[in-house]
């Protein structure tokens, strides 16, 4: 067993380093298609396999030697981090993966920052901690792109509930999400977003003013610093956070839901690709941490003519736009991306399923830096990992075949079962060179980094 605290080594580190050759292809612009295309097109569908990475075979893991995912000849990967692992701050680690963010460090190397979805009060799993009861949290992992060796781990933040989502900052910070309303055993509200420094220990104090709701992910917009959020209930708002002082979230701000034209609350739900909305605007909640018998924020907005949609879950900002996922919105209620553009006050439906073959209730979201998307399914025939193409088109990119057999595997605490059926979550790309993939299994809470030969087709 490799001691916790060590880079993993893979047997074959010159094929995990994730370097590009002489004869990767420039890249592509993934959704220029997407952007020309007009009302009346062709429906989306999805395709078999990306025409350019390939159909997906089973992969051998480089940590355990099982094969623990289907992808695209090329492409391969490691695992870490395993539910119970112990972390170099001799603490075990957590369950319940969850949203990610990777960031890059000074020397070169990767911190990312791991939700953990846990829910329940029998005690924080580390310190600083806002609720000492609270069991959820986040916990940071170091990985070294160069080597292809994760070199660390430790928990980072707790006290926390239902850490879902959340999002990175241009400043260098991880937002982690609350997705929940609840109040603790000792009359502890929850509900909230934290902020979690890549570098260190993240800070328990909440920040109130970004609305107390069913958080789900924020996107930030590194022009302004305004951070956009959503909300993982129905009826659901899309919000913005004005912050008095950019970078700076604690010093308070405005908080804002998105309203769709000038009349009453416009409801999103059974839009489809290709909708657009053109007259947008936001209005202000005036009491962003309702308490007990107030009225929530979306109720607030939705007063105030704020629009309404289905289950909102993951948010990122790339191309200068930030790309929202409604997890059962669309015509056959099995999800939509918007995307939205702050510059122009526009937004569209870029996709919404038209059957659960094509997409099943998309969740996490994360854009390359090349500018594809990548989609975490949540589905209940087959959990994939989703691309989308030049044209326009869905494909899978992995499938989950997390399996641990009987007896289990040495080293680790996950007792045998089968985990195929559990949900892909966190996905982000290496910033800057984007030539690994981190993403986590939430059952049993793995997780993964994955490297390929990206430039060939549009991820």
């Amino acid at each position: 067993m490799t001691a916790p605290d060590q880079p993993i080594r893979p047997t074959r580190r010159g094929v995990l380093r994730g370097s590009v050759t002489a004869a990767a292809l420039t890249a592509l612009g993934p959704l220029d298609a997407l952007g020309a295309r007009t009302a009346g097109a062709a429906p989306l569908k999805k395709l078999p396999a990306s025409p350019d990475y390939g159909p997906l075979y089973p992969a051998r893991d480089h940590t355990t030697g099982l094969e623990l995912l289907r992808l695209p000849r090329g492409f391969e990967y490691l695992s870490y981090g395993w539910t119970g692992d112990l972390m170099s701050d001799g603490l075990p680690t957590p369950g319940a993966h969850d949203g990610m963010a990777a960031f890059r460090r000074a020397d070169g190397t990767i911190a990312l920052v791991r939700n953990h979805e846990r829910g329940g009060y029998s005690g924080a799993f580390t310190t600083p901690a806002y609720n000492p009861a609270a069991t959820g949290g986040t916990t940071t992992v170091g990985f070294d792109p160069d080597r292809g060796a994760f070199t660390g781990s430790w928990a980072s933040l707790g006290g926390t509930i239902r850490n879902c989502a959340g999002g990175p900052t241009p400043w260098g910070t991880w937002l982690t999400c609350e997705e929940t309303t609840e109040i603790g055993p000792d009359g502890t509200r929850h509900g909230y977003v934290f902020e979690v420094p890549h570098t260190g220990k993240g800070d328990p104090r909440p920040l109130r003013g970004m609305g107390r709701f069913s958080h789900e992910a924020v996107a930030v917009d590194p022009g302004t610093g305004i951070v956009y959020l959503t909300e993982d209930a129905t009826p659901s708002g899309l919000y913005r956070y004005l912050p008095t002082t950019p970078g700076t979230l604690a010093a308070g701000g405005t908080l804002q839901m998105l309203a769709i034209g000038t009349g009453g609350s416009y409801s999103t739900y059974g839009d489809g690709t290709d909708t657009h909305y053109d007259s947008l605007r936001w209005v202000s909640v005036g009491n962003p941490d309702p308490g007990p018998g107030e009225t929530s924020c979306v109720q607030q907005g939705i007063a105030a003519g704020g629009a309404v949609f289905r289950r909102l879950e993951g948010a990122w900002w790339g191309n200068d736009r930030v790309y929202v996922v409604s997890t059962s919105g669309g015509p056959a209620g099995q999800g939509q991306v918007f995307e939205y553009d702050p510059a122009t006050e526009r937004m569209r439906v870029l996709f919404a399923s038209p059957d659960a073959a094509v997409l099943n209730n998309p969740d996490n979201i994360c854009v390359s830096p090349r500018g594809g998307i990548v989609l975490c399914e949540d589905g209940s025939s087959g959990e994939y990992l989703h691309g989308l193409t030049t044209d326009g088109e869905i494909f899978p990119f992995a499938l989950n075949q997390v399996v641990v057999p009987a007896g289990g595997i040495p080293g680790k605490t996950v007792p045998a079962g089968d985990y195929s059926g559990s949900e892909w979550c966190g996905s982000t790309f290496e910033p800057k060179n984007g030539n690994w993939l981190f993403v986590n299994v939430q059952n049993p809470g793995i997780t993964f980094a994955i490297t390929g030969p990206w430039r060939r087709g549009s991820l």
